[in-house]
């Protein structure tokens, strides 16, 4: 019997180093569309945003930042927050113009699929890239 149980440990364990060792996959903007319901990595170029005019609770007010192609054609987009005490306009200058990676799940709304990163650690600033 303890065989058993420590051959069903030793595949647990080794189950959850694969598992956790393999990043998300990265997904190019324009093909995110493909890959709604996924956890990805998205990188691209910040080109537009938009900052809501009301906010939520906890949180302030919401920041949507388009990659690669803005408005009226997006073609991914995510979201987030500023910091509460600069609010939007922290957030818009340390990804504005930037190429950023994004990750999380992908879902979609009417204007293209998105990311949802309230947490803005995921959230990298690719420094190498233009």
């Amino acid at each position: 019997m303890s065989r058993i149980k420590a051959a069903i440990t030793i595949m647990m364990i080794i189950g959850l180093a694969f598992a956790q060792s393999a990043p998300p996959p990265k997904v190019a903007p324009a093909d995110a569309k493909n890959h709604v319901g996924e956890v990805t990595t998205v990188c691209g170029k910040v080109v537009d945003n938009k900052t809501s005019k009301y906010g939520i609770g906890g949180h302030g007010k919401p920041v949507t930042f388009d990659l690669d192609q803005p408005d009226p054609n997006p073609v991914f987009y995510f979201v987030t927050f500023g910091a509460q005490s600069d609010g939007p306009a922290e957030a818009i200058a340390a990804y504005q113009g930037k190429h950023v990676c994004v990750t999380g799940k992908i879902a979609t709304a009417s204007s293209g699929p998105y990311i949802m990163a309230a947490d803005r650690t995921q959230i990298k600033v690719d420094a190498a890239e233009k």
